[in-house]
């Protein structure tokens, strides 16, 4: 199998861990990465002795022998306009979620990159958690018999809750429940989200971002399957773990429950206390593996270039779950229902309620 050059624009927490992932990796010729921050940008450079290193992605763009781009830039806003950038340029590209914050740039990209022949994702990595492929293993050979119900519990840290919240205005559904959308709804395929009903209630982030401490969301599949997610993300200080998830899953014919708290692994110290260790979503590298979803994530996406097979998130479902987190941020504002597809009424209204939030801020 052939190499190829790869790039990781943003090289934060998850993109430090995808340049880690690919800097180990024999299908990679040469690695490039870029970061805004010069600090960051060195220490990173130290780690994974990359070919180039930039403070400027057009550079990454502009370089032809990059084939691959993995984009894991912050805030939010920044997705949209490099991923247009670097699928413009012929490169196959795997983008943090969110897709984009407008459904107009999702089907912009989508677009580009269905016009140019090249490969783009959205970085869901719960799908690479063994108890959730177990989970769409027990549906799709009918152990479960036909799925009646999905409830999904996901809470983070205050810490951590903080860190998002403060770089960007998003509530807990766009931030974290989303990964939950996603996987359920990848679960149940091919039903479809058809109606979305959600509540929030305010704590320690309204004053951090405006958003909700928690939020929980019940949608309709139009086959009639009923999923509720909850997501959280103001756990105490003294929380031990970065993120815990509970999921119940029932069927017909069974019932499926997994433990994803992270409570398997406990190590307690004179100086720090109680910690849960490898308790984040990403995961992160424990000496020679990667205890976490995101290594595999990251090689599973330049696996499907090479050998020119299908991603693991295909964009048009990572459209169909913003469309189902932005009418759950509508349904908490409105305290109604929201039918999907979004009719234009509740686009419209969207754009009246972001215009005012604007003219507030």
């Amino acid at each position: 199998m052939r190499q190829v050059e790869v790039a990781v624009i943003g090289t934060g927490w998850c993109g430090g861990i995808r340049a880690e992932t690919l800097s180990r990796s024999a299908l990679v010729d040469k690695l490039h990465i870029c970061d805004i921050r010069p600090e960051r940008l060195e220490e990173v450079r130290a780690l994974t002795s990359p070919a180039s290193a930039t403070l400027d992605y057009r550079d990454i763009v502009a370089n032809e022998a990059i084939e691959v781009v993995y984009i894991s830039t912050t805030p939010e806003q920044t997705h949209f306009p490099i991923a247009r950038d670097c699928l413009a340029a012929g490169k196959h590209v795997l983008l943090e979620k969110p897709i984009a914050l407008e459904l107009w740039e999702a089907d912009e990209l989508i677009e580009l990159a269905r016009r140019n022949e090249v490969k783009f994702t959205i970085g869901y990595s719960q799908r690479f958690n063994p108890k959730i492929a177990f989970a769409k293993k027990k549906i799709a050979d009918g152990t479960l018999g036909r799925v009646v119900s999905v409830m999904v519990s996901r809470h983070l840290s205050r810490s951590l809750g903080k860190k998002i919240a403060s770089r960007v205005k998003l509530s807990p559904a766009v931030m974290e429940s989303t990964h939950d959308l996603d996987f359920v709804f990848w679960l149940l395929e091919p039903a479809r989200p058809a109606r979305v009903y959600s509540q929030g209630a305010y704590g320690y982030m309204q004053e951090v971002n405006g958003s909700y401490d928690c939020m929980w969301t019940t949608v309709t599949m139009d086959n009639g399957m009923l999923v509720v997610i909850g997501g959280s993300w103001n756990l105490p200080p003294a929380y031990p773990n970065y993120c815990g998830t509970w999921i119940e899953i029932t069927g017909t014919e069974g019932a499926l429950i997994l433990d994803d708290t992270h409570r398997d692994n406990w190590l307690s110290t004179v100086r720090e206390g109680t910690h849960f260790p490898m308790s984040t979503m990403p995961g992160e590298q424990v000496d020679h593996v990667f205890a976490g979803q995101m290594g595999p994530e990251t090689l599973h996406f330049l696996e499907a270039v090479l050998r020119r097979g299908a991603v693991m998130v295909a964009p048009e479902h990572a459209r169909m779950v913003m469309q189902a987190y932005t009418a759950a941020d509508l349904s908490a504002e409105i305290n109604e229902p929201v039918e999907l597809p979004l009719s234009n009424r509740s686009i419209a209204t969207i754009n009246d309620l972001k215009g005012a939030a604007a003219l507030a801020g």
